[in-house]
């Protein structure tokens, strides 16, 4: 009775709100992602004088004219102090200069998102959809040769590296029967404004690749829900009442199969922005993953680091928006919230 009657008076718990909570994570998520990089950055052996300029340049260049270069480009600033000047500039919306570029970060990363955003929203999309469609279609025909048939198309999907799915992609549908480009974003020797159906003409191949990886384990997860609904009770009690297979998914079992597919669709965007800097190589898709290898490879820390800020915020927005369609799919979930990373 006591200790009924203490909990009763403990003040209840304060629970910051849904937006603060997740803006708190977020700035958390941004501080370690880019500090990580840095430091990768700061161990990585590539000479950020010698990628930029040329070897052959280097090699002709006098020690005064390399150690200006080397002191502008922060060659030999310990970690620690270029990650504090950065964060300090950063705070205030600068993120620095790109050295391969010669711009501001935010310019580049700003111009090679609006490439991308379209392409990882897009491949998503397909993946979740198509995912969804197959996983259905091969649980309602459990047993059967087109279960089989999807099954065994999407192991040979999780087995098949992205690259290797792009360059036959590649082979198979620009170059041998040329139903789309080759590559690049927009027509090659294109000036001024671009249509709109030019630029999907061209992002189709590489957001059909992009979303390949996303399929199998969405098919094969929602194959799997689809079996169990389809033998738990209330559906055997509602196939007592005369519904046929299909009505019975319609009515019973679409909502706990979409939930399901929902949440792998938004959390494998992260395995969709790793694979797009694949996939942006073989298509020559001026996007983040194609400046992400640039940067990579010349030792461009500041654009680094922005693309991998870009990448975040987009993995994070993509579980968000699974923690916010929860509640439209299924009006009981409203209020509740998964773990957003």
């Amino acid at each position: 009775m006591a200790d009924r009657m203490r909990s009763r008076l403990r003040p209840p718990q304060m629970r910051l709100p849904f937006a603060v909570r997740m803006a708190l994570r977020l700035v958390t998520l941004l501080l370690a992602v880019s500090f990580i990089t840095f430091l990768l950055v700061g161990l990585s052996p590539i000479d950020p004088v010698q990628a930029n300029v040329g070897q052959a340049a280097v090699a002709t260049m006098s020690p005064e004219r390399r150690a200006m270069l080397a002191e502008h480009w922060d060659v030999g600033v310990p970690i620690l102090e270029r990650y504090a000047s950065w964060l300090g500039d950063a705070v205030h919306g600068d993120l620095g200069e790109s050295l391969r570029f010669g711009r501001p970060v935010v310019e580049v990363v700003g111009e090679r998102l609006q490439s991308s955003a379209l392409l990882l929203g897009a491949s998503s999309l397909i993946s979740g959809v198509v995912g969804l469609a197959l996983g259905v279609l091969a649980g309602v025909r459990a047993g059967t040769r087109l279960d089989r048939v999807i099954r065994g198309y999407c192991y040979v999907l999780s087995a098949a590296p992205t690259f290797w799915i792009a360059l036959v992609a590649l082979m198979v549908f620009a170059v041998y029967l040329g139903w789309f480009p080759v590559g690049f974003s927009v027509p090659i020797g294109s000036a001024g404004e671009v249509s709109l159906a030019a630029r999907l003409h061209h992002m189709v191949l590489p957001a059909a690749v992009l979303s390949l990886t996303g399929v199998a384990n969405i098919a094969l997860h929602t194959r799997e829900k689809t079996v169990d609904v389809l033998a738990s009770d209330y559906v055997r009690l509602a196939r007592t009442r005369g519904e046929g297979t299909w009505t019975l998914v319609r009515r019973h079992a679409l909502r706990n199969l979409v939930l399901p597919a929902l949440t792998l669709a938004c959390a494998q965007m992260s395995e969709i922005v790793g694979g797009s800097v694949l996939v942006e190589q073989v298509f020559s898709y001026p996007g983040l993953g194609q400046a992400a290898v640039t940067a990579g490879l010349g030792g461009d820390a500041p654009l680094l680091v922005g693309i991998a800020l870009a990448c975040t915020v987009l993995v994070f927005a993509g579980n968000l928006i699974a923690n916010l369609l929860y509640g439209v799919v299924d009006p009981r979930m409203k209020g509740e919230t998964l773990h957003v990373a």
